[in-house]
């Protein structure tokens, strides 16, 4: 199944413009004012060098999926899309997927925001049917696919792994049994979106679909929607399991 996707939605402009559609000229400044301060702050020599600490998966598996090699300017475009790649630490991420109460054959693991990719190559030791990654930047998405093409593991039982660019608003889910993983890779705004999009696909085609959310910062986005019911949950994540009746 291939995705035609729009990529990069846009580009900065679009980002921009979609901030002041929904925040405003006021609650954007603000947003940026207060993202471009932390990114400052990301930047210090100290900072990026504790960033180094989660090198040993790539260094283990001869990728790049570290946060601190990613350069200044796309450090700029995250901060006008309103996301900021972080890659998942290997431990949380075999405890979220050991949370789920159903075997994992079958199903298709979908990361929504997969930025270098590690979350895909880490899901392809599991027997999932195939892992499917979006990126909003292209040249994230561009090392995500570099790192596809190198990942050598010897635990890999899942070789059908895609990355693709585009806008996680427009993805088009297909109708099999899905994990989907997000790593809270958006603003508030979005959430609403994509929600309303997965919902929409579930309607038509009633399926199993298990939602990891990562660092659920958002959380009560996800806890008003009733056909959302949490199975699962730690400090770092919450699993929920989609259940709707047709």
């Amino acid at each position: 199944m291939i995705f035609n996707m729009p990529s990069d939605s846009g580009g900065a402009f679009s980002w921009v413009r979609d901030s002041l559609r929904h925040r405003g000229v006021a609650g954007s400044l603000h947003y940026y004012a207060r993202e471009f301060r932390d990114l400052l702050v990301d930047l210090t020599p100290e900072r990026r060098k504790s960033r180094y600490g989660d090198i040993d998966f790539d260094f283990q598996h001869n990728v790049d999926t570290t946060w601190a090699t990613v350069s200044l300017h796309t450090r700029l475009r995250e901060w006008l899309s309103g996301g900021q790649y972080q890659p998942t630490e290997p431990a949380i991420f075999r405890q979220m997927l050991d949370a789920i109460p159903v075997a994992l054959e079958g199903f298709t693991f979908i990361d929504l925001g997969s930025g270098k990719g590690r979350t895909l190559l880490m899901a392809s030791d599991y027997p999932f049917r195939r892992i499917v990654g979006v990126e909003l930047l292209v040249e994230l998405n561009a090392v995500a696919r570099q790192n596809i093409q190198r990942y050598r593991n010897d635990r890999q039982k899942c070789f059908a792994v895609e990355s693709y660019c585009g806008d996680a608003r427009h993805f088009h889910f297909t109708n099999e049994p899905t994990v989907l993983y997000l790593f809270n890779p958006f603003p508030r705004h979005i959430w609403h979106e994509l929600l309303a999009n997965l919902k929409r696909s579930l309607l038509a085609a009633s399926r199993q679909v298990y939602v990891i959310y990562h660092n659920p910062v958002h959380a009560d986005i996800l806890a008003s929607e009733n056909w959302l019911q949490e199975v699962g949950r730690t400090d770092q994540f919450v699993l929920y399991e989609a259940r709707i009746a047709n």
